[in-house]
């Protein structure tokens, strides 16, 4: 897709959100995490990452049975070659144990701006 503008698929991503996006939204907007302003459906570069926080250059990505590691391997490279680090959860672990995937997303914030626990 290249330098295509992705805005009307990010807005049909965020109009049918899944469970699991719906319930990890909920918790990351509003700066209710360590202040971090979220955003969903971020496009970066040919992509569209569930969720990015753009001052710590963090891409979330939720990712249901049909992901693979290695499936989602070239995508990962691209939006990190584009400055971003991804990391990636399973949706039944947000539905399972939300608060684990909060913190672990946490955790990376304040790595990102240099201060780790």
């Amino acid at each position: 897709m290249g330098k295509k503008k992705l805005t009307p698929v990010a807005r049909k991503l965020r109009a049918n959100r899944t469970e699991a996006e719906a319930r990890l939204w909920s918790r990351l907007r509003a700066r209710e995490l360590e202040g971090a302003k979220f955003v969903s459906q971020f496009q970066i570069g040919p992509h569209v990452a569930d969720f990015a926080c753009r001052d710590a250059k963090l891409a979330i990505e939720l990712d249901g049975g049909q992901h693979t590691p290695e499936a989602d391997a070239p995508r990962t490279r691209v939006i990190e070659l584009l400055g971003y680090r991804v990391i990636r959860f399973w949706n039944h672990d947000v539905l399972a144990d939300t608060d684990s995937v909060l913190e672990a997303i946490r955790r990376e914030l304040l790595i990102a701006r240099n201060r780790p626990e």
